[in-house]
């Protein structure tokens, strides 16, 4: 009679009922319960790992050293370097990616979902953010926002229905691959991952050369883009052509879109028109706003029900809304790259607020400004700004080569008060400062 305290696998406890076992039964049995304890560890890893980052993100915040949302990742994943497919598993999940636009994107497709969905709605927009993101909540619907560079190792991990692809162009000089790097990584991507639904900027050659030939692609036009960063072809490296559409002579062209936006604002479905009464200003978000409700009708939303839910989003992370400034109404836009300023100056142009421009260049802007002198400011021409921020003087210096009159304050208390509405354009760390230095209205 055999007996022992180990908890016997059932197959071995079949073999031991018959008696003893051939060493070559014996040596299967003991494979596999070592199968048994290895399965046991991996959900013990697991279930230590999401502890860790629920109490790392909870030390982070009680004393004060942040918003917890980034260190309890880094934690988990060094436990369960597997953790963040693990968290996916069993969920609708929808990735945001692109230069600009992603973090409103995905506000606007988690409001346009409806109901509780687990999202990285802090921006943190890494796998260390993800895991944060998804050990905080158990929704099965998930949104999150995810950093291109990042983009192929969260696809692989976290196997989502849809993919949205908003944009490639220039950004932090410092840190970031050059735009065609980025994009044929993308499509090393889309090659390898060809179930997975991919909504695509049709209008943009870098994103069309990722997702080229993918089985599940759904198309947004998306006019008045930037086009900088893909005046060559990226399939034959020949001058692209550009009129209302963009084509090469080698036989690459702007794909034929599904989902546009109308010239009454509104988006277009398959054809079929939706009224948008946004909230957000800006074309640009009009634009957004079309990605987001192709990517919920994927996962079954009805595009009427998105189109109504998305309407009510007026901000996003203090982005794009009214604040206070010494009794001023200042609104707050931030712009880190040519084409987020380009963007956000063709909107200004169409108003008469005051304009203030805030640049620094520290880690989370990245060190290099020089992208300030590929931006549009030429278009400002007439209009005066004035420049504040860690580096206001080469903001004015790129002013005056635009013939652009400026004003340069070396501290906020500087700046003019009164009761003219005043349009702010600042990037990462510059926003944060003056938002927290301005109350709601």
């Amino acid at each position: 009679m055999v007996t022992s305290s180990f908890n016997f696998p059932p197959s071995w406890k079949r073999l031991l009922q018959k008696g003893q076992p051939s060493p070559r039964l014996a040596l299967l049995c003991f494979l596999d319960s070592i199968s048994v304890d290895v399965m046991a560890i991996s959900s013990l890893r697991t279930a230590v790992a999401r502890r860790a980052v629920r109490l790392t993100n909870a030390a982070v915040r009680f004393t004060g050293r942040g918003s917890g949302t980034v260190a309890g990742g880094h934690v988990g994943l060094r436990i369960d370097p597997q953790l963040l497919g693990k968290l996916s598993r069993g969920r609708t999940v929808i990735l945001v990616s692109g230069t600009n636009g992603k973090t409103t994107t995905s506000a606007l497709v988690r409001a346009g979902w409806g109901g509780v969905v687990a999202s990285n709605d802090t921006g943190a927009n890494m796998p260390a953010g993800h895991v944060a993101a998804l050990v905080s909540s158990t929704a099965s619907a998930v949104v999150l926002e995810v950093d291109e560079a990042w983009l192929d190792v969260v696809v692989a991990a976290t196997a989502p229905k849809v993919v949205v692809l908003l944009n490639l162009s220039r950004d932090q000089l410092d840190r970031a691959s050059e735009v065609r790097q980025l994009a044929q990584r993308w499509r090393d991507m889309v090659a390898a991952h060809p179930d997975v639904a991919y909504v695509a900027n049709a209008s943009d050659p870098m994103v069309a050369y990722a997702v080229d030939g993918a089985p599940l692609v759904f198309w947004v036009e998306v006019p008045r883009g930037w086009r900088e960063d893909a005046r060559s072809c990226p399939r034959c490296t020949a001058l692209l052509t550009f009129d209302t559409t963009w084509h090469c002579t080698c036989g690459f062209a702007q794909p034929l879109a599904t989902t546009s936006i109308d010239e009454r604002g509104e988006v277009v479905l398959d054809g079929a028109a939706l009224p948008l009464a946004l909230g957000l200003p800006g074309f640009f978000n009009r634009v957004n706003a079309a990605f987001a409700v192709r990517a919920l009708s994927l996962v079954g939303v009805a595009p009427e029900d998105a189109a109504a839910r998305v309407a009510g989003v007026s901000a996003v992370q203090g982005r794009y809304g009214l604040r206070q400034w010494r009794g001023q109404t200042v609104r707050l836009l931030l712009a880190k790259n040519p084409a987020g300023v380009g963007a956000l100056i063709d909107e200004f142009l169409t108003t008469k607020d005051e304009l203030w421009v805030a640049l620094n260049a520290r880690v989370a802007d990245g060190r290099d400004p020089s992208w300030i002198y590929d931006a549009p400011f030429e278009l400002l021409e007439g209009r005066a700004v004035w420049c504040l921020g860690d580096r206001r003087l080469d903001m004015a210096t790129r002013l005056h080569y635009a013939n652009v009159t400026t004003t340069v304050v070396d501290r906020q208390d500087d700046l003019p008060a009164g009761t003219t509405p005043v349009t702010v354009i600042a990037n990462y760390t510059a926003f944060r400062e003056i938002f927290e230095a301005s109350t709601p209205c």
